[in-house]
């Protein structure tokens, strides 16, 4: 039997605090530009199908039950009371939440109650920028106000995080830019956007990087699916390679987050350079009772010691059980049965366990 009694979760966000009918509960099941297709619902995927696998036990109801016998038991139960028991019910211990997107979700002290967990803050690079300019006269005082907000942020954070794979793609120029380039640059997003304006000149989101590195926080940066209508071809992690060279020997650890459909392009990465690592966690929802073949595909390539569970959930808690139970069990049955043919011993499959459960983040976060 694999133990992993604690779980760090490295990477997720809040739940929301409003009531969600079957409409909007389904639209935070799957990310999508329409509605399902004729005659079905978004519960009919893996990640739909892996909810009613594991969470309605914890809300009195027999595993598999019918979605609309699901949210009417969640409605019954309220929204805070059937939060507290999922979050409780994840086995998750600690939450390193992305407090960067939009909407009313909870924030790491709520998580953390409501979780009985631990939880800590990760900040969004992208949406810190964002922040900036809008309080930032000229661009002199948004680059000056900038470098003093990264630097503050990383006095009470656990990590930055950034979204320029989603924003513009990976395939970055790998240096640092120049001063004159990122006036230049600064100059023509203030010009052009109104308040709230989204940042995507990819001077501005290497800059945003390399000030990042320069403060000793873990990276955190996002690669394979994501957003509805984002170019995958575009966030391959091997689009980093150069940016990954670039940065090593400096003393920040980047994290590749999410990873899938190029999970074993995001593992060699972590087996070729000493402070990359792996997130194993996105893809296990996305695939849901297909998680151990994908789990086994990471640990084909990545050094034990270099791979972090995520649930990499947003908006539902039940997302945030999902992951868990579908680690836990991918985890179990791929070292177990690596154990039961005799390739592994028990001692070292529950070790490996307890690194990439909780172990590797502990390390990487300064978790102690």
């Amino acid at each position: 039997m694999i133990d992993t009694p604690s779980l760090v979760d490295q990477y997720c966000h809040g739940v929301l605090r409003t009531e969600l009918g079957l409409g909007t509960f389904e639209a935070q099941l799957a990310r999508t530009e329409g509605p399902p297709a004729p005659g079905t619902t978004l519960f009919d995927t893996q990640t739909g199908f892996a909810v009613r696998r594991w969470c309605p036990p914890l809300l009195g109801l027999e595993p598999h039950c019918p979605p609309a016998r699901y949210l009417a038991r969640r409605r019954e139960l309220g929204v805070l009371e059937a939060g507290r028991r999922l979050l409780r019910g994840s086995g998750i211990t600690t939450y390193l939440v992305d407090t960067g997107l939009p909407g009313d979700l909870t924030g790491p002290s709520e998580m953390a109650s409501t979780g009985k967990a631990d939880a800590r803050e990760i900040v969004r690079l992208e949406l810190l920028a964002e922040q900036v300019a809008d309080t930032s006269g000229t661009v002199e005082s948004f680059l000056a106000n900038l470098a003093e907000s990264v630097h503050g942020a990383a006095g009470n954070a656990v990590a930055f995080t950034s979204v320029a794979g989603v924003r513009h793609g990976l395939a970055l120029a790998p240096e640092p830019p120049g001063p004159g380039e990122v006036r230049g640059a600064a100059g023509r997003w203030l010009a052009a956007r109104g308040v709230g304006g989204e940042l995507s000149d990819p001077v501005l989101l290497r800059h945003l990087l390399w000030i990042a590195v320069a403060s000793g926080l873990p990276l955190q940066l996002h690669a394979g699916l994501g957003a509805p209508g984002l170019r995958v071809d575009r966030t391959d992690p091997v689009l980093l390679t150069d940016f990954v060279r670039a940065t090593a020997g400096l003393g920040t650890d980047l994290i590749l987050l999410h990873g899938y459909p190029y999970h074993r392009h995001a593992a060699h990465l972590a087996g070729v350079f000493p402070h990359v690592y792996a997130d194993s966690g996105a893809a296990l929802i996305r695939t849901g009772a297909r998680a151990a073949t994908i789990l086994a595909e990471i640990l084909e390539l990545a050094p034990f010691g270099k791979i972090l569970f995520s649930s990499g959930a947003q908006g539902l808690p039940e997302l945030h059980v999902v992951g868990a139970r579908l680690f836990r069990e991918a985890l179990a049955r791929v070292l177990g049965g690596w154990v039961a043919e005799g390739a592994w011993s028990s001692v070292d499959a529950q070790r490996v366990a307890a690194m990439v459960a909780s172990g590797n983040a502990r390390r990487v976060y300064g978790l102690g």
